[in-house]
Formats: structure tokens, sequence, C-alpha cells
């Protein structure tokens, strides 16, 4: 059974920075993707980045409003996911859910331009940011 929990969130300024975690069972973070995704209140779930941890040939995506302030890094012996945010503002206010999927692209969106389905998600967690 595939688990994904994420941990981290909370309040934070405008400008501070949170690093939410993602620890799995069940599913191998280096050989499959891992990614994160939003979403705010009343708004369509959006991706955040995504991650494939796989040895000399891994790589990471970013959604074009995170890609300067955000860092996704793995702990491969943990079986974590780090999710680092920097410079946060308030349209950063989100459920922020880690996901995992077989689908090494780690694509973050789909031939529409919607957040990509993947196959495993967390619960999701709270980050407040205030003005």
């Amino acid at each position: 059974q595939v688990q994904l929990v994420e941990s981290g969130g909370g309040s934070v300024q405008a400008g501070g920075s949170l690093t939410l975690s993602c620890a799995a069972s069940g599913f191998n973070f280096s050989t499959n993707c891992v990614g994160w995704f939003r979403q705010a209140p009343g708004k369509e779930r959006e991706a955040v980045a995504s991650i494939y941890a796989g040895g000399m040939n891994g790589f990471s995506r970013f959604a074009d409003s995170v890609k300067v302030r955000f860092a996704i890094s793995p702990d491969i012996p943990k079986n974590t996911v780090y999710l680092r945010m920097n410079v946060l503002n308030p349209e950063d206010t989100a459920v922020y859910y880690c996901a995992g999927d077989g689908r090494r692209l780690c694509l973050l969106t789909d031939g529409n331009g919607l957040a990509m389905d993947y196959t495993y998600w967390g619960q999701g967690t709270q980050v407040t940011v205030s003005s």
C-alpha cells in the first residue's frame, strides 16, 4: 500500500521561507516521479514542481510562477522529497500536495495546460503566507 505523507506547512510572512517534506512508504522515489501540487480555495489545482531522481539521469521541472524561488530535492535513503520555498508571497497560499507517479517524464501539465493527475496523493499540508 502506497502512502505519501506531507509535513512542514505553516504560516509565514511574505518574503519568508518554508520547507515541505514528503515521505513515502510503498513507493520508491528513486525510480518514480514525485510532484508537488497546490490548490487555493476556489481555484484549480496547480502544478508546482516535479522530480525524477533516477541516478545520473535525474531532472526536475518547475512551474514558471515558482522556478526562481522554489527548489526540489530528494533524500533517497530516507525516501523523502523536499520542496524548499523561498521569497513566499500571499499568492503562494494553498494546500500543498505531494504526489507520486510511475510515468518518468514527470510532466506538470497535460496537453490542455491542466495539472497532471498523478497516481498517488498525500493528504496535503496548508501553507499560509501573510502580507
